[in-house]
């Protein structure tokens, strides 16, 4: 936020009006004197305190929290909010009732909140400043992880055994990420993505080799 200039016979004035332009508490602001007030004498050749102030930039933990609030809220949804740092990323763990609500289908609802709260919090910084923030509830996502990978191998197998080629459903991916990386080193088969999003699948297929 680039920073403003506000006037007052006082000190305690001109923080307050700098204050009131931001729209913020004052523990929320910074501010500097660019010019001593004075009082002059019996009124002349007084001088007004000219201050220059910006709000502080919000704690990336916090400006998650409050933007899945927001949108909680519009849901009508409540839930305890739970926002920690871990490895670079920010990582939110929802809890309350009608969590499936959150998630959704096969976690569409979830992975959608967790688009809109990365693209909120990373819009005004750069790609190397990016900060990933990774939103789950009663352990969704290492449940899907397990899911994901049992399916891998339970397509590997019909693969060897038929000889033929299995599109999986749609993925996003972070999930097509998994499927990849569980057949990795598979015998005797490989994996690709086609389509475009939101509807690539992964291909599992026999490897030629």
């Amino acid at each position: 936020m680039e920073a403003l200039k506000a006037t007052g016979k006082t000190l305690e004035e001109a923080v307050e009006a700098a204050r009131a332009s931001l729209g913020c508490t004052l523990d929320q602001m910074e501010y500097q004197v660019l010019e001593e007030g004075s009082k002059g004498i019996l009124g002349f050749g007084a001088k007004p305190f000219i201050v220059q102030a910006t709000r502080k930039a919000e704690p990336l933990t916090d400006k998650a929290k409050h933007f899945i609030r927001s949108i909680l809220d519009k849901m009508g949804l409540m839930a305890e909010i739970r926002v920690r740092e871990e490895d670079g990323n920010i990582r939110v763990n929802l809890a309350g009732p009608k969590m499936g609500l959150i998630i959704g289908y096969r976690g569409e609802t979830l992975d959608a909140l967790q688009y809109l709260t990365n693209l909120a919090i990373n819009k005004e910084r750069s790609r190397e400043e990016y900060t990933r923030v990774i939103i789950d509830t009663e352990g969704y996502r290492e449940k899907r992880e397990e899911t994901l990978k049992h399916l891998a191998e339970k397509t590997a197998w019909k693969v060897t055994k038929y000889g033929k080629s299995i599109k999986l459903d749609p993925m996003n991916p972070y999930e097509r990420r998994i499927i990849h990386s569980r057949l990795q080193d598979y015998p005797n088969v490989k994996t690709h993505s086609e389509g475009e999003e939101p509807y690539r699948k992964v291909v599992v297929e026999l490897d030629q080799k």
